[in-house]
């Protein structure tokens, strides 16, 4: 096949799968790049119809025949079922009880790469991990090995996985489907079964990220020091290992007319992910906001993250500028765009509140034209996200903290859930009220009412959410150290007491916080009905002295918007004899 056609063909391919694709964001933090020596894996889980609740698997022992039905994450559709192991962890959201954590981007890949007989997606893959692994590396293993054995019944995918020494990505797309008469089995299988992959440990003091876009490019090939193949999938466990890959990854791409270059210069995202203006405006530039607030020199990279000049790719890793905290990626969730050119509260779109929203469709066709409108970090559709903080210094019942926030990251809050407690918050417990059913005690649906009364009038709205917000993340992170004292003091005569201790502090933490934010939601409604701003004085709305209600101001709309009424109306609203 002629290259320019080639490259035409894999490019309308990634395209045409990934318009509907681009949610999640992900930040990885190694320990030397911490300000506490934690390592951090940052997920924001953006769709449309998830919920947002805090996953629960208690551990467990398994008789021999037990078995696990696996569903897909995306519709929950059954796929089937697997043997269980004799011993499952405890999982708690995405970390497990060894302070084990997993998030993960899909960035779609070539669409004919897609296996319908595989029966583990990628949202099985995360849990069955972490039910079974005690390390990154471990959980890396039990991944591969598990696709290898059932097949992947997902599309491609970015997974940032986590433990108290060290980060990893793992990038992953399925072979397509091949169906061949087996004798033996009498019927039809898949014989291009699994898929091809590869793992890259980010090294100590460098922080990562990804965004819907696989960003994982050359790697040194096996050498059996640095880099193995999954021929020697055993040897990972060596510490000096730092690039774990399929072993015909580059070898399946040119049997299937993906690439045609030496294997030195393979590339895996550029091959399995070609880059496009959709990959780099719509991903990586979520990954540049992140790497700009904690790297100097990413102007040079600018006109890649606009989509301008699609081959100044971003390295896979930087040294930031500083290290980084907790309260640090609660805030880098939170990003806009804010102080670029692509800030998306200056813009017409912005309406006259300044809103950094704009409704879905992404893409939309005016005369013939598409046009688009910005996908950034904080949006909308985020069904929850995390922070999980893990603490090599601790004992894994308090040294994993699982920082938990539902909704818009925004305008939520982020709640310390450590990772060794026995019971979730009733407020933020599975079943309590889904996409489609209103709970009053859901803080799904209590942080989304305040959030979506914020949109009406962003501008000043947003203001008393972030005074909240800040009191009580500032108030939690402060709280810290002296929790981890007190369960350290009580894990060291009676570690159950410690977890009983550790799940009262998380469980009435989040519980106490959903209250907080109904009476926000109260207070808010109060505040700004109709359109007003009522008065305050000492922490109270004001009343005249006989006890009524103070006129409320009214602060109508931002210059900027007026002037745009002007603009598109003329003299349609001009007084007459108005100078």
């Amino acid at each position: 096949m002629n290259i320019r056609i080639l490259k035409f063909w894999l490019t309308f391919q990634t395209v045409i799968y990934s318009i509907a694709t681009y949610a999640c964001t992900n930040y990885l933090i190694t320990k030397s790049a911490s300000t506490d020596g934690s390592t951090m894996v940052s997920y924001a889980a953006d769709s449309h119809i998830r919920y947002g609740e805090l996953y629960f698997r208690p551990r467990g022992k398994w008789p021999a025949g037990s078995m696990i039905t696996l569903y897909d994450r995306g519709t929950n559709k059954p796929l089937g079922q697997i043997p269980q192991p004799t011993e499952t962890y405890q999982v708690i959201g995405f970390m497990n009880e060894f302070q084990v954590a997993i998030g993960e981007t899909t960035f779609g890949g070539i669409k004919e790469l897609r296996d319908s007989t595989a029966i583990v997606d990628y949202g099985s893959l995360m849990f069955l991990a972490l039910q079974r692994a005690k390390t990154a590396r471990e959980a890396i293993k039990v991944m591969v090995e598990l696709v290898e054995q059932y097949g992947y019944a997902s599309s491609g995918e970015s997974f940032s996985i986590g433990d108290p020494n060290e980060v990893w990505i793992l990038e992953m797309i399925a072979k397509k489907t091949n169906l061949k008469y087996d004798k033996r089995l009498k019927k039809k299988i898949n014989v291009d079964k699994g898929a091809v992959w590869v793992a890259v440990r980010i090294p100590d003091g460098y922080i990562s990220a990804h965004a819907n876009q696989a960003r994982i490019q050359t790697f040194p090939l096996e050498n059996l020091r640095n880099s193995i193949s999954s021929k020697n999938l055993n040897l990972i466990f060596n510490p000096e290992v730092e690039v774990v890959y399929s072993h015909d990854v580059i070898e399946y791409a040119r049997k299937n007319g993906y690439y045609q270059g030496t294997d030195n210069e393979f590339s895996f995202s550029d091959v399995y992910n070609p880059i496009t203006f959709e990959g780099t405006r719509f991903c990586d530039a979520r990954v540049w906001a992140f790497f700009n607030h904690a790297a100097d020199g990413m102007k040079k990279y600018w006109d890649y993250a606009k989509g301008e000049n699609l081959k100044n790719r971003m390295p896979l890793y930087i040294k930031p500028n500083r290290k980084l905290s907790v309260r640090d990626l609660m805030n880098f969730k939170r990003d806009h765009l804010e102080g670029t050119e692509l800030d998306m509260s200056k813009d017409v779109g912005a309406g006259p509140h300044g809103l950094p929203y704009r409704w879905r469709p992404l893409t939309w066709d005016i005369d013939g034209t598409t046009y688009f409108h910005e996908r950034v970090t904080a949006t909308q559709q985020t069904g929850f996200s995390f922070i999980a903080q893990m603490r090599s210094w601790l004992p894994n019942p308090i040294g994993g903290i699982f920082w938990f926030g539902v909704d818009d990251a925004a305008s939520t809050v982020y709640v310390p859930i450590y990772c060794g407690i026995n019971r979730i918050p009733e407020s933020y417990a599975e079943g309590n009220g889904d996409m489609l059913t209103y709970s009053p005690t859901s803080a799904f649906w209590i942080f989304n009412r305040v959030a979506h009364f914020a949109y009406l009038r962003y501008d000043l709205i947003i203001e008393d959410i972030k005074k909240v917000q800040s009191e009580l993340e500032s108030k939690f992170i402060a709280y810290t150290p002296a929790v981890d004292a007190a369960a350290m003091k009580l894990y060291d005569t009676n570690p159950n007491l410690a977890i009983e201790f550790l799940t009262d502090y998380s469980v009435n933490t989040a519980n106490a916080t959903v209250q907080k934010w109904n009476d926000l939601s109260n207070y808010l409604l109060v505040k700004y009905i109709d359109g007003n701003v009522k008065k305050e004085k000492n922490g109270k709305f004001e009343r005249n002295p006989w006890g009524f209600p103070a006129s409320p101001s009214q602060p109508g709309y931002r210059e900027e918007w007026l002037r745009t009424i002007i603009n598109e109306t003329g003299n349609k609203f001009k007084e007459p004899n108005n100078n």
